[in-house]
C-alpha cells in the first residue's frame, strides 16, 4: 500500500476517535402564580374613587354625580367585577320605564361609559359592555326673539345688575354658564375671550361684541368678571324674572336658551355652519346642524323660479 493512502486513513481514524463535546441543557418552566381575582365594587365606589380625575368641578360634574347615583340606585347598590351587556340593558330599560327620553339616556350612559372605561383601565373590573347610542329625535330648539330678550333682561336687571350683565355676555358669546363663571381676566385679550374650562375639554376663542365687552369692563373683580356668581342663585333669579314677563309656563326658557339664541342669530345672519361650530365649540358638526334649518334665506332664490312657472300657461 502506498504511504500516502495509509497516512490519509490514519488521519481519518484519529479524527473519528476524537471525543465529542456534549452539552447538558436544563430547561425549567416556571408556572405563573394564579391571577388574583378582582374585588367587587359598586358604581358609587368607582365614582368616589375617580370623580376628581374624570370631571372638573362645576355644573357638569354636578349633573354626572346625579346620573351615577341614580344608576347606583337602580342597581340596588350591587357590587360587580364584570359589567355585562345584560346589566347595561337592564339599566337602560329601567331609565326608559322612568320616562327618560333617549337623549337623557344617552347623557347618562356617556357618564357611565367614561367611569367604567377608567375602572377597566385601572384593573378594577374585568370587561366592558358595548355602549350603543340611542336614537334621538330632533326636537324643537327654543331661542329668544329680541322682544323676549328685552323684557326678560329688564326684569333680571331690576333684581340684580350683575346677572343682567352676565346674560348679555352669554347671549353675545354663546358661552355656557360654567364657561362664563370660570372666565379669568387673563383669558381676555384685545377684545377677544378664550374659554379654557369647557364641556368638551377643548379651548376656544371668540371676539367680543361692543356690549359684551362693556359688561366685562364693568365687572372689575379679582379673579374674573363673573367669578362671584352662584349658579343656583342665578337660576332662581332667572325663574322669577321669566314668570314676571309671562314666560313662566315655557319649560324651554332656561339660561341655556341664551346659547341657542346666539347660535340661531349667527345662522339666520348668514354665517356658515362650520363657523358657527367653531364659535360654539361643538365637537361634531352634527351638533351644530340642529340650527341649519334656520338658514331659510338660502332658499329664497327658489321662490321666483316657482312663481315664474306658476305664471306660465299650462300646456
Amino acid at each position: 500500500m502506498r504511504p500516502t493512502r495509509s497516512r490519509t486513513r490514519t488521519r481519518k481514524s484519529a479524527k473519528a476517535a476524537a471525543p465529542v463535546a456534549t452539552f447538558n441543557l436544563n430547561y425549567q418552566f416556571n408556572q405563573s402564580p394564579p391571577i388574583k381575582p378582582v374585588e367587587t365594587v359598586s358604581l358609587k365606589t368607582l365614582f368616589d374613587r375617580y370623580r376628581d380625575h374624570l370631571w372638573d368641578p362645576g355644573s357638569h360634574r354636578y349633573n354626572v354625580t346625579s346620573f351615577i347615583h341614580e344608576l347606583h340606585e337602580l342597581q340596588l347598590g350591587a357590587e360587580f367585577s364584570v359589567f355585562t351587556d345584560e346589566m347595561l340593558d337592564r339599566l337602560i330599560a329601567a331609565l326608559r320605564k322612568r320616562g327618560n327620553s333617549n337623549a337623557t339616556i344617552n347623557r347618562k350612559m356617556a357618564a357611565l361609559s367614561k367611569l367604567l372605561r377608567k375602572a377597566f383601565k385601572m384593573g378594577d373590573i374585568h370587561s366592558l359592555p358595548e355602549f350603543r347610542r340611542q336614537k334621538e329625535k330632533s326636537g324643537r330648539i327654543r331661542f329668544l326673539d329680541q322682544d323676549e330678550e328685552a323684557r326678560l333682561f329688564a326684569a333680571i336687571r331690576t333684581r340684580n345688575e350683575t346677572y343682567y350683565n352676565f346674560c348679555i355676555f352669554l347671549v353675545d358669546t354663546g358661552a355656557r354658564l360654567g364657561e362664563g363663571i370660570a372666565l379669568r381676566w387673563t383669558d381676555i385679550h384685545q377684545n377677544r375671550v378664550t374659554f379654557w374650562v369647557t364641556k368638551s375639554g377643548r379651548s376656544r376663542s371668540v371676539p367680543l361684541t361692543a356690549r359684551a365687552l362693556e359688561t366685562v369692563i364693568r365687572r372689575k373683580k379679582r379673579l374674573g368678571p363673573f367669578a362671584d356668581i352662584d349658579q343656583q342663585h342665578f337660576r332662581a333669579t332667572w325663574n322669577h324674572a321669566k314668570v314676571e314677563v309671562g314666560l313662566g309656563t315655557d319649560s324651554d326658557v332656561v339660561p341655556h336658551v341664551l346659547r341657542h339664541t346666539c347660535a340661531s342669530r349667527l345662522v339666520r345672519g348668514g354665517i356658515d355652519i362650520r363657523r358657527v361650530q367653531m364659535w360654539l365649540g361643538h365637537q361634531t358638526l352634527q351638533m351644530t346642524m340642529r340650527y341649519a334649518h334656520l338658514a331659510s334665506q338660502d332658499l329664497d332664490m327658489c321662490v321666483p323660479i316657482l312663481e315664474n312657472f306658476g305664471r306660465s300657461d299650462p300646456i
